[in-house]
């Protein structure tokens, strides 16, 4: 498979780890969009949210379980953005589920 977040999971491909266990990993977005961005993603291969299924949404109920942990971590208590992008439309630019810890300032309400 030529997944990007696949070979940063495998450390085929070096990335700045901010969490890791033995389902998920999270580390820094190479482009950051805020003064914190955290890329959270499971540590197997699930194309999307809409190819989450009963047999693999032990990833997804783990990625939610850390994400206030890493956020904690990140000195986010005035609150966060947690955002998924879903296909073409969607801006979907890496086919690996992932999720997007955004905050250190105030997101603008407005996101489209």
């Amino acid at each position: 498979m030529d997944c990007l977040f696949c070979k940063i999971v495998s450390g085929d491909i070096p990335s700045t780890k901010v969490y890791e266990d033995d389902m998920v990993l999270a580390f820094r977005d190479i482009a950051p969009q805020a003064p914190v961005h955290v890329l959270v993603i499971p540590k197997i291969h699930i194309d999307s949210a809409q190819d989450v299924t009963f047999e693999n949404s032990d990833y997804v109920k783990r990625i939610f379980e850390v994400i206030p942990k890493i956020a904690d971590s990140e000195g986010l208590e005035n609150g966060y953005r947690v955002i998924t992008n879903i296909g073409h439309d969607g801006a979907q630019s890496v086919h690996h589920m992932h999720f997007h810890i955004l905050g250190g300032k105030a997101m603008l309400e407005r996101m489209a």
